[in-house]
């Protein structure tokens, strides 16, 4: 990428004097804003003044009464965007607007709550040792023939799918609707998104893509960015493309799982793979994959962030429900790719499509290099066949706030990421918990409201 100088030579020559830019809260939602050309040069310099309140509110703008980043005791001040110019794109369904995105790792206040800042710390952490993180996202969603109003107006209850049926891998359903997932194809790898495949699912109107491997920043942004332009694609369509992890007891929820290998540095060679060794996997993998499960239980939340994430573990319905691991099973939270060198790599396969990318990808990352780093022995057996029908492993909790506890009280997870951001992301979650509880949900109503 061209240095800063060039950059700021190359903004100057921009015919456009609208950019847009943004930062990544502690959900993976995007805040950002159209700024001019000559607020990006001076923001190059200087950094790029954003309220901290991003850290100090949930998912819809409600701020927090018990995290000590960001509250009315601070004021909300501003705090220092650094953008990075090497996330620059322009959005092809947007006159080609220049975007770019920006974190907090030159803010001393609200870096330990970034999330791209915690994943370039790990990320560092990888390549110091000499291993190259190479990662991928793939994401599951449901389409509606919704717009935010049709949707407000019914009381977010019984949406239009945009198809019906249960078309897992759909040719029909690709060809009949093809404006819209070439579109979703076309533009996405036009705005740095290259997709490897993109397929319908089992349930009325969900599809998957996966996003084609790379460096793990670069896979993390990749991410946050495909959930947002989805959304702007599907609206420019007149429907409505939704991540939470279980919109319906009917279907199965949405995953986003987690590829990912270690490649040697130096020989570019694949680390996950031995010739030689039962399924080819080396030694590096093995302890990878017992840091992974060893650490899961103390930093689920990473994965799970929300209530609803938890109603997605549902044995039989493609998400994993415990600890577990086996050699190309999808009933196991990770999952063993053994086809070739090139290909040897491991699927996480916890985290849902509410999850973070930042977040997820750090957790899965960290938690794999601590089994390298304490040489953890990979004790617990593979699973074969339906690990949904094993009860020896150990299982999922059932609700965020068995998980947020276990991992405000785990001292694994700050060893891997950091007092700071543990402070902050688990009073983050015992909040969302809070909100849940204090709400009358229509299962109750229709419950108890004649009968009790």
């Amino acid at each position: 990428m061209p240095d800063e100088k060039d950059w700021k030579q190359r903004i100057e020559n921009l015919e456009t004097d609208k950019i847009k830019f943004a930062v990544t809260d502690i959900d993976g939602v995007l805040r950002g804003k159209i700024i001019s050309k000559a607020k990006l040069l001076k923001g190059l310099e200087e950094g790029l003044g954003f309220c901290n309140v991003v850290f100090g509110w949930d998912i819809n703008d409600a701020v927090y009464d018990n995290t000590s980043v960001s509250g009315w005791h601070t004021g909300y001040p501003d705090s220092i965007a650094s953008i990075d110019v090497d996330t620059y794109r322009t959005i092809p369904w947007n006159d080609n607007i220049p975007f770019f995105l920006a974190d907090f790792r030159n803010s001393k206040h609200v870096s330990a709550a970034c999330p791209r800042t915690l994943l370039k710390r790990v990320r560092q952490q990888c390549i110091d040792k000499g291993f190259n993180p190479q990662f991928a996202k793939e994401f599951e969603w449901f389409n509606f023939k919704e717009t935010s109003q049709t949707l407000k107006d019914k009381n977010y209850f019984n949406p239009q799918p945009f198809t019906t049926g249960m078309f897992g891998y759909s040719i029909l359903r690709l060809s009949q609707n093809k404006a819209f997932y070439n579109d979703l194809f076309d533009l996405l790898k036009q705005f740095n998104i290259p997709i490897e495949g993109l397929h319908t699912e089992t349930g009325d109107g969900v599809c998957e893509a996966a996003i084609d491997y790379t460096d793990i920043l670069e896979a993390a942004d990749r991410a946050v960015l495909l959930k947002s332009s989805v959304k702007e694609i599907a609206s420019s369509h007149h429907l409505m493309a939704c991540f939470m992890a279980k919109w319906s007891s009917e279907f199965p929820g949405c995953s986003g799982h987690i590829h990912q290998s270690l490649w040697d540095a130096e020989k570019n060679t694949n680390m996950f793979y031995e010739e030689n060794e039962e399924n080819k996997m080396s030694k590096l993998l093995k302890q990878y994959i017992a840091g992974q499960l060893y650490c899961l239980p103390h930093i689920l939340p990473m994965y799970a962030p929300t209530v609803n994430s938890y109603k997605r573990y549902v044995e039989g319905a493609w998400a994993s429900t415990s600890v577990s691991w086996g050699i190309e099973n999808r009933t196991t939270a990770l999952r063993v790719i053994n086809h070739s060198h090139n290909s040897m790599r491991l699927e996480t396969r916890v985290p849902g499509a509410d999850a973070n990318p930042y977040l997820s990808l750090a957790a899965s990352l960290a938690s794999g290099l601590y089994g390298i780093e304490n040489n953890l022995s990979l004790d617990i057996v593979p699973t074969k066949g339906n690990e949904y029908a094993n009860q020896s492993n150990h299982k999922f909790p059932k609700t965020l706030k068995e998980a947020t506890d276990a991992m405000k009280a785990s001292d694994i997870a700050t060893k891997l990421f950091g007092a700071g951001f543990v402070d902050h992301f688990t009073k983050t979650r015992e909040w969302e918990w809070k909100q849940f509880t204090q709400k009358v949900t229509d299962w109750e109503l229709k419950r108890y409201f004649e009968i009790i």
